[in-house]
């Protein structure tokens, strides 16, 4: 969970906290070391081993194709390594690629493919959290990272697990200087108990976080569909990504739009005396007006619509134009935890008179009584002592005796504790 990477071959062992032994005694279920830690179940259930291979060779094999990736350090760029294929390389096999209906899955690892060089894909964690893929590519001997949603798996939502992997992908990126690009078909999160009660919307704000913390490039290309909160998590116009284009297909709007007229025109619907009919007139209304790229590039929420043949030499331009742009940023740490921090707890004054910070100015409530009433004449002025901390009282009467009378819990928040107060004579 520490490292960055994590590899293992199918007989490396097992790895786990408590082992089947101590299962069986604490909850009498029986398993095998193999299901309770070995190297498939931390690969496609847990999300522990991110790259896994049959033998320790092959293992090293990978290994050594990684680190060509990455740059020996964090403060170092990563190795460019041109490997001839042309960059202005079109991809007519993308042209055909998405199917005619919205509810037909494709795979999304031949858009990453397509586009990159030589039409290799070295895959982060391909056994878990199948409903995104991520992974390294080359595109113009430039190193990339890639995140993309992946419609041939749950229709490519985002759950907990998937918002996980990607983001702690993100953050590896980021970490070691790799330009990001994201291929986006998300139709919305994961509904359901489930996901809910597991805290989706915790999880999903690291997915969120990592990419609006990245410094590194960031392209994003909408293949299709592009919903509501999910769309703007996968790295779109308002989480800071640099250049956001879109195919023709592509459907940006808050839902589908079975969704949208199902809600919006409900009361038409209920009216209507041909309902079915009466939806599907909507539906395509809606699809002709919403659910495209145009609408979004019009806001600028898109920055061009582009043929699918030309997403390669698209993403190779922006590349350029950004690798050649980059701002300074002051160094930072990184890490693969989770981002979120406690607050540091709020430390209250010291109750001691001499240990209060001084208060700039007083309230228009205490200025108010003071001019019609006056303090007393060693009241400490409200502008240069604090009141103690939650023992806030309503403004003193005027003085009967020899001492102020306490008052009553106020309202007032700059008021003070009359029972501390000096004696007037």
């Amino acid at each position: 969970a520490w490292t960055d990477f994590s590899c293992m071959y199918d007989a490396s062992g097992d790895r786990f906290i408590t082992g089947p032994e101590v299962g069986r005694t604490v909850t009498g279920r029986e398993v095998t070391h193999e299901e309770l830690g070995g190297a498939h179940t931390l690969s496609a259930s847990s999300g522990i081993a991110a790259f896994t291979a049959p033998d320790d060779k092959a293992v090293r094999d990978d290994v050594r194709f990684l680190l060509g990736f990455l740059p020996s350090n964090n403060l170092e760029t990563a190795p460019v390594l041109d490997s001839g294929d042309p960059h202005d390389r079109t991809t007519p096999e993308l042209l055909d690629l998405i199917p005619d209906s919205a509810n037909v899955p494709y795979d999304m690892r031949k858009v990453v493919e397509a586009v990159a060089d030589d039409n290799e894909f070295f895959e982060y964690f391909p056994r878990w959290a199948t409903n995104i893929i991520c992974g390294f590519i080359r595109l113009g001997g430039q190193s990339i990272g890639v995140v993309g949603n992946q419609p041939a798996a749950y229709a490519g939502v985002l759950d907990i697990e998937a918002s996980e992997k990607a983001a702690r992908f993100v953050r590896t990126c980021d970490a070691f200087n790799i330009p990001i690009i994201t291929f986006t078909d998300v139709p919305g999160f994961m509904p359901g108990t489930d996901q809910e009660w597991n805290g989706i919307i915790r999880h999903g704000a690291k997915l969120l976080y990592a990419y609006t913390e990245a410094t590194v490039p960031k392209i994003t290309v909408v293949t299709r569909k592009a919903y509501g909160g999910a769309y703007d998590v996968m790295a779109s116009k308002h989480m800071l990504a640099d250049f956001n284009f879109a195919w023709p297909t592509a459907e940006v709007a808050v839902m589908g739009p079975e969704g949208a007229v199902n809600i919006i025109y409900r009361r038409d619907l209920a009216k209507s005396p041909t309902p079915d009919e009466r939806r599907a007139t909507l539906i395509e209304d809606y699809k002709a007006h919403f659910a495209n790229p145009y609408a979004a590039a019009e806001r600028g929420y898109i920055d061009d619509v582009i043929e699918p043949s030309q997403t390669r030499p698209k993403l190779v331009k922006a590349l350029r134009t950004l690798l050649n742009n980059l701002a300074a940023h002051p160094t930072r740490q990184h890490g693969q935890l989770t981002p979120f921090e406690p607050r540091t707890p709020f430390t209250r004054p010291h109750p001691s008179p001499s240990r209060r910070p001084p208060t700039p100015r007083p309230s228009r409530a205490r200025r108010v009584y003071t001019r019609a009433h006056g303090p007393p004449a060693d009241y400490p002025t409200p502008w240069t002592r604090r009141p103690p901390p939650l023992l806030h009282c309503l403004p003193p009467t005027r003085p009967t005796g020899y001492a102020l009378q306490p008052q009553r819990a106020s309202r007032f928040p700059h008021t003070h504790d009359a029972s501390t107060m000096p004696s007037t004579h």
